[in-house]
């Protein structure tokens, strides 16, 4: 069987493939330093939106509070301006004075409730500051991290540049049949379409082959032989 029969063409094509394989999975492998920049960020954006969302509640209590506070300190005005105009004896006077009263222990409890927002306002302010201070600390060695990555997932891609010319080179020149049957064996069997006989076992999945089958696989024709128990391709490369 020559160089140039339609397996060992094929064959070819998986060693392309392979290699094509091996660089896509070298692209994932980004550097330590990348992968922490990368966590931080992440860990930065959580605490961040988690504080915001914190202080949207708080600010919205805060909001609610104060209108409340403002309501009660206008009935207790009113309450006041009535008592001057209406309040004629001692009965009158006591049951407004009651209800100022009430009204105003009511507003200090606003008050009281207040002040403990606030505070936690500021704070939550203080530390959504100090997180987005965080942030564009990290962006410059993050930029250049990324700009490093891609560089190199660049790289990679320009080795692989030849590797798939030369793959569709030979592709284009094999029965589609085949080669889309190759491929979905490919997937399927991790990675491996085509596999070598070695000493009457197929290199695929170690079963000892018939040898008719082994003598078919031999020619090197197509359709290609099947390898009986895993069904990947076979081929003798062993022959000249």
């Amino acid at each position: 069987m020559s160089d140039t029969s339609p397996l060992r063409r094929l064959h070819r094509v998986q060693e392309l493939d392979l290699n094509l394989d091996r660089l896509r999975d070298e692209e994932g492998n980004i550097s330590p330093e990348l992968r922490d920049a990368r966590a931080e960020q992440e860990r930065l954006n959580n605490a961040l939106e988690d504080t915001e969302i914190t202080l949207e509640g708080v600010e919205k209590n805060i909001r609610r509070t104060e209108l409340d506070l403002s309501s009660i300190r206008e009935q207790v005005g009113r309450a006041r301006e009535e008592q001057e105009k209406n309040a004629f004896d001692a009965r009158a006077q006591s049951q407004y004075g009651s209800r100022i009263q009430m009204l105003s222990e009511r507003a200090d409890e606003l008050e009281e409730d207040l002040a403990p927002l606030r505070e936690q306002q500021q704070a939550l302010q203080a530390r959504a500051a100090d997180l987005r201070g965080q942030h564009r600390a990290l962006r410059p060695s993050l930029g250049a991290l990324e700009e490093q990555d891609e560089a190199r997932v660049q790289g990679l891609r320009d080795q692989g540049e030849a590797d798939r010319q030369e793959r569709a080179q030979l592709a284009g020149n094999l029965d589609a049949r085949t080669i889309r049957e190759y491929d979905m064996i490919r997937r399927a069997k991790k990675g491996l379409g085509v596999v070598e006989i070695k000493a009457g076992r197929c290199s695929g999945c170690n079963v000892n082959l018939p040898v008719n089958v082994q003598q078919k696989a031999a020619q090197g024709k197509l359709p290609p032989v099947k390898c009986p128990s895993c069904g990947r391709f076979l081929i003798r490369l062993d022959l000249a």
